[in-house]
């Protein structure tokens, strides 16, 4: 079969595409052309790469130039909007189209009110991404009901792995979090750090996309989690790193208002805000009963991993 893979030389990609090479599939990477892998794989070499890029062409272009591919599986993995979603699933129904595979987000759980949370749980979205993601969701699902339109959304937590910077322990993506940390200095954490964030590998979230593939029918029309199996304190993060960088954690407890002021942290205090918010638990029972999903790498052991390789490209010294 043939498989088109939407922004597949991107994190998830990065692991994906090798899966699906493995299994036999003929492999399209669409992308811009820009990113390569974070990690090479020789299956690489195998793939067709197409270089497209969705804001470059008028609305509706970019998915009639999918549709012509006829791949009977289409995992898009940079679709952010209503619009374009409705786009892609009209242009794709007149092809020979066995799975579409779209990639949402946990954030469009905002405030969940009971932990942890499930995948068809009642949605508060706090943001325009999350809320936008939860449209498109929305949108497939009732197609699906309606039509029979093949299709599975998958939800990653913060995505994390070799290449790329992962959210600190105060909820935000400055380094410099890590380099006090690395240094044995101490850090300030908002509220009593009882917050969650939910780091995940991109090897697992690839094993998601893969999983409902091979599933098929028992993944259509539904949603899964691509979370790991637990989530993780900001307290707890935060220790967790200073021991890993050889250091007994220094660690400040402060009230919101205080720590959202604090010069180290006020310019990304927006972004925390919108992590710690939600504190997120997510449930992955029902990947595991429908599709066999069990996390191949613990919330720690993805973080170290990360973390090591910020080390690695210079972005943390130690």
């Amino acid at each position: 079969m043939n498989a088109v893979i939407i922004g597949g030389s991107g994190h998830i990609g990065t692991y994906l595409v090798p899966m699906l090479v493995k299994a036999n599939y003929k492999v399209i990477n669409v992308s811009r052309g820009i990113s390569k892998p974070y990690t090479l794989d020789d299956t690489w070499r195998e793939v067709e790469n197409v270089v497209l890029d969705r804001e470059k062409v008028e609305k509706g272009v970019f998915e009639k130039k999918i549709a012509a591919l006829n791949a009977e599986i289409v995992i898009d993995l940079i679709n952010f909007t209503l619009e374009d979603t409705r786009n892609m699933a009209q242009a794709l129904k007149s092809t020979n189209l066995a799975h579409y595979l779209f990639c949402s987000t946990v954030w469009v759980h905002g405030t969940a009110t009971t932990l942890p949370a499930s995948e068809d749980m009642l949605r508060y979205p706090i943001c325009d991404y999350g809320k936008a993601k939860n449209e498109c969701e929305t949108y497939l699902h009732d197609l699906y009901k309606q039509e029979g339109f093949p299709e599975t959304s998958v939800l990653p937590g913060h995505i994390c792995g070799p290449g790329w910077d992962i959210i600190n322990p105060v909820g935000n993506h400055d380094p410099a979090v890590f380099q006090k940390i690395a240094r044995g200095e101490e850090i300030a954490i908002p509220n009593l750090g009882m917050e969650t964030l939910s780091h995940v590998h991109a090897d697992d979230v690839a094993q998601v996309f893969m999983n409902a593939i091979l599933a098929n029918k028992p993944a259509m029309g539904e949603s899964f989690h691509a979370v790991s199996s637990e989530a993780i304190t900001l307290l707890g993060f935060a220790q967790a790193m200073y021991r890993w960088f050889g250091h007994e954690p220094k660690i400040k407890l402060l009230a919101w208002d205080e720590w959202s002021r604090l010069a180290d942290y006020k310019d990304h205090s927006y972004t925390s805000y919108l992590h710690i918010a939600r504190s997120g638990s997510y449930s992955i029972k029902k990947g595991e009963r429908l599709i066999g999903y069990i996390p191949r790498h613990t919330i720690l052991e993805t973080i170290f991993e990360s973390v090591a390789s910020m080390v690695e490209r210079g972005v943390i010294t130690r």
